[in-house]
């Protein structure tokens, strides 16, 4: 299967790097073929353009796409299967990958009458400071869930999961804690990737 990462954090000295580190090499090993696209280090431009916007807005397949959305968007016409690989900030995905929809979903390839989207699966790995045991963070789950899988991802692959990465604040008490669940999550990526 053809996989594409893509991976939304600002540094590569964070548990989200190894997440995308470790889920890649299970993936190889499983035999997949892995494309990663790094929005970070390649500087990806998270902002829509007055032109994006007009395309958009009016529907109007007429006017250009950027080239480097045109890059994108052929990485996810080469892959089966999609994978989402950032941190939880504030209930909700970096800017850079909310830009990276808004910029790549674009009128005619994601939506409109002929979408060119069709992916087996998409994945959402996800890293969270905070714990799936609080009432709290079970309701932002769901929200995530609603955002990244029912609209975003919809009907554009057949099928969908998200595996949350949580607990994993430093400090507050929680570093021996945090180290634990680094070792185990860390395995469980390898094993999300190693089993696509």
């Amino acid at each position: 299967m053809n996989v594409l990462i893509v991976y939304c954090h600002p540094s590569s000295n964070s548990f989200t790097y190894r997440v995308k580190e470790s889920f890649a090499k299970g993936a190889i090993s499983g035999g997949n073929n892995v494309e990663i696209t790094d929005l970070y280090a390649e500087g990806f431009n998270p902002v829509m353009s007055p032109e994006e916007y007009r395309r958009e807005a009016f529907y109007d397949e007429s006017l250009d796409i950027p080239r480097d959305v045109l890059e994108q968007q052929a990485r996810v016409s080469r892959a089966d299967c999609i994978v989402f690989i950032y941190p939880d900030f504030w209930t909700a995905a970096p800017a850079m990958l909310e830009g990276w929809f808004q910029r790549v979903w674009t009128y005619g390839y994601a939506y409109g009458a002929s979408p060119k989207i069709h992916l087996k699966k998409a994945l959402f790995l996800v890293t969270m400071g905070g714990s799936l045991n609080d009432g709290i963070r079970k309701e932002q789950l769901e929200a995530m869930k609603s955002v990244m899988i029912g609209d975003r991802m919809h009907d554009r692959a057949e099928k969908c999961e998200m595996h949350v990465f949580d607990e994993m604040t430093r400090g507050y008490g929680n570093d021996k804690n945090r180290s634990d669940r680094i070792t185990r999550f860390v395995k469980q990526a390898y094993e999300i990737g190693f089993n696509l």
